[in-house]
């Protein structure tokens, strides 16, 4: 049985505005959450939006990290790309590189990295594709943590390399019975009702559980919970989501804060 959590990492995709386009309430969402991925210029964000960002994070003491995604910003980084391996390492490595060097400039450092939309997704069943997004990670920095959804090849790759990874689940994402993501695609494959939210995070923390699609109810590690910023009414989904975890008696903080918790968690 997956024990009970007394401590949970509450993170949301942010910095995803480019240019004249406004993508996201991050200012709101830096309110509540205690760990930010933020996107690196290539599926979102660009550099004076990235720098504005870590900022931010650094103001409202969230932790901050790279969102690396595939070059596609006209599809926002949700279309699946056919990449050679090494040329996709090389993009992750560019793409953290780039966050790093503006943390660098606001006095901090990245905590993690997280895969954006369709690289995320790919890499929680492709191996070959998460090793490379691992070698990516610690050829950087080796003591980021890599975040990958809960069960997913991406988190197997990642402790295989020797890095701290992170569990990840979602609370207003549907799951399949396989503990894979509804496609965004299939209608109520985004929770969008605050309260909904909310009550599926407090059921994750407490016992790792959540009903899936077809009502099935299956288990999954977790040591971070995500919010997507862009979702409708995400500023409402983060503070009823941060406000009932607290009631309920789970202190928020980012992982890597006091040692990582959760099924066979290590400290930094």
């Amino acid at each position: 049985m997956i024990p009970v959590m007394e401590r949970i990492d509450l993170n949301a995709d942010v910095g995803e505005s480019f240019g004249p386009y406004v993508i996201g309430n991050d200012e709101r969402m830096f309110r509540h959450v205690t760990s930010a991925n933020i996107a690196c210029g290539s599926h979102g964000g660009d550099p004076s939006v990235m720098r504005r960002t870590v900022r931010l994070a650094v103001d409202r003491g969230v932790s901050p990290g790279a969102h690396p995604g595939y070059a596609d910003l006209m599809g926002f980084g949700r279309r699946d790309i056919a990449m050679d391996l090494q040329e996709l390492e090389d993009l992750v490595v560019y793409q953290i590189g780039a966050l790093a060097g503006m943390a660098a400039a606001e006095g901090t450092r990245l905590n993690h990295v997280k895969p954006h939309g369709a690289l995320y997704n790919r890499a929680a069943r492709d191996r070959p594709l998460a090793d490379a997004i691992a070698r990516a990670v610690r050829a950087v920095d080796a003591g980021l943590i890599l975040f990958g959804g809960s069960g997913s090849c991406l988190v197997e790759a990642g402790d295989a390399l020797g890095l701290q990874t992170a569990a990840e689940v979602f609370a207003d994402r549907a799951y399949r019975p396989d503990g894979s993501l509804a496609p965004r695609r299939e209608a109520g494959a985004v929770i969008t009702d605050p309260a909904a939210v909310a009550e599926r995070a407090l059921r994750l923390v407490q016992s790792g559980e959540v009903a899936t699609v077809t009502g099935e109810v299956i288990e999954l590690r977790r040591d971070t919970i995500c919010l997507h910023g862009d979702t409708p009414g995400a500023g409402d989904i983060a503070a009823t989501l941060r406000a009932r975890l607290e009631a309920a008696g789970i202190r928020l903080a980012p992982v890597g804060s006091a040692g990582r918790q959760g099924d066979g968690g290590t400290s930094p």
